[in-house]
């Protein structure tokens, strides 16, 4: 059951607490009615041998005659009073009358009179033919039994198993019904919130979980996610405030000293060279800082058709190394023509830096853009990490001539807003970036 849902498993467990009370309760309810009704019909057998035994020991009804016939012997163990004449009744129903000449007739087929049997036991019991027959003693010889049918009772039970058998199922079934409706009516909430939770990004934190009327459990829960999410949007804000606030800060002082190098050439050229390097990474990097604030904030993009085959082979011209290109043409995409060199410029930036002696770049349509270079390659445990912001794989790729870390993560942003994927594939040699738009 740890695969099912909290609403199956409650549905199944209730039912199946509900299915074993109602087998118990139904068989304590067939076993005490069938005590009772077979203890009612032994009772009323009892009271008819009794009646009948005394009327036929009274001294106004002398015994007549006596022929014993042998066909009710499995049942009492003797034979049957007979007498053919007719009679009065004696007694109301108890099946015994009286003919005027004082001779007692039977003729109930249920009262037996016979010969007193010393292995017949005296009072009642149940016989295997369905009937409870009570058995008295007249006298040393004879003895008076009365049997009474069992048939009404295994009616009536059997009525009450059919019924228990079309019912319970039934039961169950409704119980399983309303189980599984109030507990899908009760976790309707959470199902909501888990939805608007999967919906809520980095990019839209302003929005909130549904919070119900309710005092229970699930309203508390929800209170406290949007709490949660209340404090995340705030040090988010903060996080992007900072970012955009540092890079914007940085532009500036960076700018006046790279000025003032460049003029400083002329009188320290090896120095200012190298104070001109630092200062271009740091430009970079304020550039990248400042890039990521805006793609974190979730600027809107200004879409328009852009050749993908012309940026990334005016791109690919800019490198000082070899480069093949195998470029087809009329490859055209929607998106931000700024952000997709960006993007193609970063990936051309690392292959360079990673290269042995060239790299390739292809592009066709799909649209699909790949670049690849002839390096050591990225082993496959890494080729998600390198997308991770200020990651460098250093003993991986040990021609890594420097970078923030940021421009694999720049990109991947840039592809990913505008609804594509920037993945590493396997190659027979080096690093494969394929980037695939929409």
């Amino acid at each position: 059951m740890s695969g099912w849902s909290v609403r199956l498993r409650a549905t199944v467990t209730v039912t199946v607490i509900v299915a074993v009370a109602l087998g118990v309760a139904a068989a304590v309810l067939v076993g005490v009615l069938r005590t009772s009704l077979v203890t009612g019909t032994a009772a009323e057998a009892g009271r008819r041998a009794d009646q009948v035994a005394t009327l036929m020991a009274a001294p106004a009804a002398p015994l007549g005659p006596i022929v014993f016939n042998r066909v009710d012997a499995a049942v009492t163990g003797a034979g049957t009073l007979v007498v053919t004449e007719p009679g009065e009744p004696i007694g109301g129903s108890t099946g015994v009358t009286r003919p005027v000449g004082g001779t007692i007739a039977i003729t109930d087929p249920n009262v037996i009179v016979g010969q007193l049997d010393p292995a017949l036991p005296m009072g009642t019991a149940a016989a295997d033919d369905g009937y409870v027959t009570a058995t008295r003693a007249l006298d040393a010889t004879t003895t008076v039994s009365v049997r009474a049918s069992l048939w009404p009772t295994q009616m009536a039970l059997g009525t009450l198993t059919w019924v228990l058998v079309i019912g319970i199922p039934l039961l169950l079934a409704m119980v399983a019904a309303l189980t599984w409706f109030s507990v899908g009516r009760a976790l309707a909430p959470v199902s909501a919130i888990r939805a608007k939770l999967a919906d809520i990004t980095a990019r839209d934190l302003h929005q909130r979980v549904p919070e119900s009327r309710a005092r229970d459990e699930i309203a508390a829960l929800a209170k406290t996610v949007n709490g949660t999410l209340d404090r995340l949007e705030t040090a988010v804000g903060l996080h992007k405030r900072f970012v955009a606030d540092a890079a914007h800060e940085l532009r500036s002082p960076i700018a006046t000293l790279r000025t003032r190098l460049e003029i400083g050439e002329r009188d320290a050229p090896a120095l200012a060279k190298e104070s001109l390097t630092d200062v271009t990474r740091l430009q970079s990097l304020a550039a990248d800082l400042l890039v990521l604030a805006r793609l974190d904030a979730g600027e809107p993009l200004r879409l328009q058709e852009v050749d993908l085959g012309q940026l990334a082979t005016e791109e690919a011209l800019r490198t000082p190394v070899p480069t093949n290109l195998d470029i087809a043409p009329g490859v055209v995409v929607q998106g931000s023509p700024a952000q997709l060199t960006r993007v193609i410029t970063n990936l051309i930036a690392n292959a360079v830096r990673h290269r042995e002696e060239s790299i390739s770049v292809r592009v066709v349509p799909g649209p699909v853009l790949e670049v690849l270079d002839d390096g050591p390659g990225i082993p496959a445990e890494h080729r998600e990490t390198v997308f991770h912001r200020f990651t460098r794989l250093d003993e991986a790729r040990d021609r890594d001539a420097g970078g923030a870390g940021l421009g694999l993560a720049i990109a991947r942003e840039i592809v990913v807003a505008h609804g594509g994927t920037l993945t590493i594939e396997d190659s027979p040699r080096g690093a494969l970036f394929r980037m695939t738009l929409p």
